[in-house]
């Protein structure tokens, strides 16, 4: 029977729990990597670090140059009590969109504390249940976040405590630029030795930014997926970056280092392919039937039953393909989510 591609019980599988790291793969170019063949329907296993092998001066990497800040903060309410603020999204110098646990006992007007001469106090409450948050400090604010914030791990990585090197683990060696809560985590496998090793092979490689929030993790909940209501996100293309895409068409492969490049330039692109430069918000979500009008390759990772990432993944990979890619990586123990290795889809 033929599957409705709408329906997101089409999207839903099986993991075991086994197969969802808990650490990352170190050094971060040795995870595996699944290389899939749309032409042929191929599939066939490598690591990730002879990816260098595949590509050539004809092709183009589209990185997204993000950097996670440590965007969770543990600290002390007013009257006493434990509380974490997960900030989410900036909306001024001074003031964040943010989720705090236990929300309900932080009212308009209410401090909490994280330090010497650093807090934040209530201003708001969206009908989400997300706070509107407005931070005092005697220092710089990026300092102090870095002295009192953590990175925020995904939830379905489940240790006990966080560890020192996930600060430098979920951030990508190719971080810039200050803004997501989420790591673009198909550029987590690339080491600086493999740039070079690129770079002195004539690919080409471009920087994008898109700030990765915390809906990238939010499961779909309708039925069908069409209905599923898309989290924004920033993304921002310099005129330069502009100007380099569009003098490569059509003579490089333009391969997209993660699904966060993916609907950076396929929200940018017009119907010819051109990218036009600027700073944006998209809330574009990518299911099959979608017309790509700029991707021509993809390095993605392994993502969740049910999630809008599958469904860009499936798009593009064409739906039967990846569920065949799927099954094979659970069957050989492949690694999956953030931390998990990748697949390159040609």
């Amino acid at each position: 029977m033929e599957k409705d591609l709408f329906a997101l019980s089409s999207y839903q599988f099986v993991l075991p729990q086994e197969l969802i790291a808990q650490h990352p793969c170190v050094p971060r170019d040795q995870s595996r990597l699944m290389l899939i063949d749309r032409k042929s329907g191929k599939i066939t296993d490598h690591l990730f670090k002879d990816l260098v092998g595949f590509l050539s001066n004809h092709d183009r990497l589209i990185f997204n140059d993000t950097k996670v800040i440590t965007a969770r903060l543990m600290g002390r309410r007013q009257g006493g009590g434990n509380t974490e603020i997960l900030l989410l999204k900036q909306l001024s110098s001074d003031t964040w969109e943010a989720l705090a646990r236990p929300g309900k006992r932080l009212p308009i007007g209410s401090f909490v504390t994280f330090g010497d001469n650093f807090k934040c106090e209530v201003i708001e409450t969206f009908s989400a249940g997300t706070k509107l948050i407005r931070f005092h400090y005697g220092q710089n604010f990026e300092d102090a976040l870095a002295q009192y914030g953590q990175m925020p791990l995904p939830p379905y990585i489940q240790r006990d405590k966080k560890e020192i090197a996930d600060e430098s683990s979920y951030q990508t060696v190719y971080a810039a630029n200050p803004g997501a809560v989420a790591a673009p985590t198909a550029g987590l496998h690339f080491s600086e030795e493999m740039l070079k090793i690129l770079s002195f092979k004539g690919v080409k490689q471009t920087k994008v930014t898109l700030h990765v929030g915390m809906g990238t993790f939010k499961p779909v909940q309708t039925d069908d997926i069409r209905l599923h209501p898309m989290h924004g996100e920033e993304f921002i293309i310099t005129l330069e970056a502009a100007k380099e895409l569009n003098e490569d068409m059509p003579k490089h492969r333009n391969i997209c280092v993660g699904t966060t490049s993916c609907r950076a330039l396929e929200s940018a692109a017009d119907l010819k392919g051109h990218i036009k430069a600027g700073k944006y918000e998209t809330d574009i979500f990518i299911y099959p039937g979608y017309k790509f009008k700029f991707a021509e390759s993809l390095i993605t990772n392994f993502h969740l039953p049910g999630s809008t990432l599958l469904m860009l993944v499936s798009a593009f990979g064409g739906y039967e393909l990846i569920m065949e890619a799927y099954a094979k990586a659970i069957a050989d123990k492949y690694r999956f989510y953030s931390y998990g290795d990748a697949m390159m889809i040609l």
